[in-house]
């Protein structure tokens, strides 16, 4: 666990203006101190470790009916489109880069969304 936290925590630092505090009692990224991007979640989803994240409409439909042993439909924030992301299986940090910037540009406001480019698909 300490080594999937450290390497998200590093992904999301990395974006402009984000900070990370605690929310429900774990690590979670936000961009300038407001809107939430991503949560860390290891004990929210049958013990399995993972993060949710925002997403753009029909990410998470698209990616938990076509990859459902590696995302899911997170609870709380599901309904809003949320994407729930494993950490507990082989793990593509290309990938979780991408979908961490996605869930920052989805989430800032456009001045600063516009300073991060979209990544590559």
């Amino acid at each position: 666990m300490d080594e999937e936290l450290e390497r998200l925590r590093a992904l999301c630092l990395a974006l402009p203006e984000t900070t990370e505090r605690l929310s429900h009692g774990e690590p979670t990224w936000f961009v300038r101190g407001k809107k939430t991007f991503v949560m860390f979640a290891d004990h929210h989803h049958d013990d399995r470790l993972a993060f949710w994240c925002a997403a753009p409409p029909g990410v998470q439909e698209e990616l938990v009916e076509t990859e459902p042993d590696r995302f899911f439909r997170p609870p709380y924030v599901g309904h809003r489109g949320w994407l729930g992301v494993y950490l507990d299986v082989p793990v593509d940090w290309d990938e979780i880069r991408q979908i961490v910037t996605e869930a920052f540009r989805h989430v800032a406001p456009k001045t600063l969304a516009t300073r991060v480019p979209a990544p590559e698909v």
